[in-house]
């Protein structure tokens, strides 16, 4: 038996740099469409995995570090589509006015080794406050830093005047300090900020193509842009290599932000018939966040929100998951991502649960945080698989996914970009 090898990094430690290892697999899943493989050994180089055997090999002594999981089930790290690294639960709105931004890149720094540490080795965080916060982040984990997953972030969302990712709830003096600048009115000026939001350095483009639930915005959930509005944010991204993800709850927001060209329509609550059939023209992926409304239901009873909020809690919840299996059925892809930040970070695996009660099969559930996951980022050849080239993400646990699903919240072996988290 070789001896388990765990690097250990702490939140303000340097991450070790990668190197060259064996992993010794005693159950592989390679693909999550193939199920599992049985025992299988992989050795990685620096961030890059080099060969995956079928077998139990012998390691090469010069090859580095051992890692005997020969108890575990290994597969690759798992991606979420939809997090707020840079902030924790909480109602209160107000403290916009008085924390300043650059507090975010500590909440940040502490968020992102509890995500990695829990197995998702890649995140796409969409729309935090402040213009720099995830961007810094970002920085930070992959120069080696801080201890976190790869980010793919957005930097502020854009939304229109008093929308939903716009300042509400104070007085119009203080809303207006407090605007990031990233709110727009017509298809000029909205595509004036997406090449913004790209000169600042945006991975994707977030939009906030309806009304939401935890904003102190109070117009309802349906559409917020124009549909002229939304394919100007839609093309002008698209001419610069950019996706965009839109939250949105509402059914004809939803359609309308499909119709536009938007490439993930994120929570989609009220997503029907109509909705789903323009996703499904579109390509546009969708990413149902159960997990957040799990948090939001928390929250209102520990009574963590205001009436406006609380209002509109009650009005949504009902709807949560509902069409989940319509999408399958429709042929929609279904890509993981649960609202982190909302709920507290590190619990994310328990979106997994929640997709399979909505009528998702395990395989499914696992393929959405793998394989759909990076082909809606369009890093299918770099992540999402346990594969030569690809990246050195691979997590490990106790127990059959396929069987239950749940056990993908106690991941208790993570290696992000070849190196090993503790």
């Amino acid at each position: 038996m070789y001896k388990l090898f765990l690097a250990a990094v702490s939140i303000a430690a340097i991450a070790a740099p990668a190197q060259a290892d064996t992993i010794l697999a005693g159950n592989l899943i390679a693909d999550a469409s193939e199920g599992a493989l049985g025992p299988a050994t992989i050795v990685t180089d620096g961030d890059r995995i080099v060969s995956v055997t079928a077998g139990l090999q012998t390691p090469d002594p010069a090859n580095g570090d051992v890692h005997d999981l020969t108890g575990k089930t290994v597969m690759a790290g798992l991606i979420d589509m939809h997090v707020h690294i840079t902030g924790d639960p909480s109602g209160e709105y107000w403290r916009a006015a008085t924390t300043p931004d650059e507090w975010g890149v500590i909440v940040g720094v502490k968020n992102a080794a509890i995500t990695v540490k829990s197995g998702f080795t890649t995140v796409r965080d969409l729309g935090p406050r402040g213009p720099q916060s995830a961007y810094v982040l970002r920085r930070g984990i992959a120069e080696g830093y801080v201890v976190g997953p790869r980010i793919i972030a957005s930097g502020p969302s854009i939304a229109i005047v008093g929308g939903h990712g716009d300042v509400n709830g104070f007085r119009p003096e203080v809303n207006e300090l407090l605007d990031d600048g990233f709110n727009c009115t017509g298809p000029t000026e909205c595509a004036e900020k997406v090449r913004l939001a790209s000169q600042n350095g945006a991975d994707v483009i977030k939009i906030t193509a309806t009304g939401g639930v935890l904003s102190q915005q109070g117009r309802g959930l349906e559409a917020h842009f124009t549909d002229a509005e939304m394919k100007s944010i839609a093309d002008t991204a698209h001419s610069l290599g950019i996706k965009v993800a839109a939250h949105a709850h509402g059914a004809r927001g939803i359609e309308a932000a499909a119709r536009a060209g938007i490439d993930t329509i994120d929570h989609g609550t009220y997503a029907d018939d109509a909705a789903l059939r323009a996703m499904k023209a579109n390509g546009s992926y969708f990413v149902p966040t159960l997990a957040a409304f799990e948090g939001v239901r928390q929250g209102m009873a520990q009574g963590r929100y205001t009436p406006v909020v609380n209002a509109k809690i009650r009005e949504v919840m009902s709807q949560v998951g509902k069409p989940i299996r319509p999408a399958i059925d429709m042929g929609v892809k279904i890509a993981f991502g649960t609202d982190a930040g909302v709920f507290p970070h590190g619990q994310n695996a328990m979106e997994f649960k929640l997709l399979v009660d909505a009528g998702m099969t395990p395989g499914q559930a696992l393929e959405s945080a793998t394989l759909v996951a990076a082909e809606a980022l369009g890093m299918q050849n770099e992540i999402g698989r346990v594969a030569e080239g690809m990246s050195a993400d691979i997590i490990a646990f106790d127990g059959d996914p396929y069987a239950d699903v749940t056990v993908l919240e106690s991941v208790d072996w993570v290696m992000a970009r070849g190196s090993v988290v503790e």
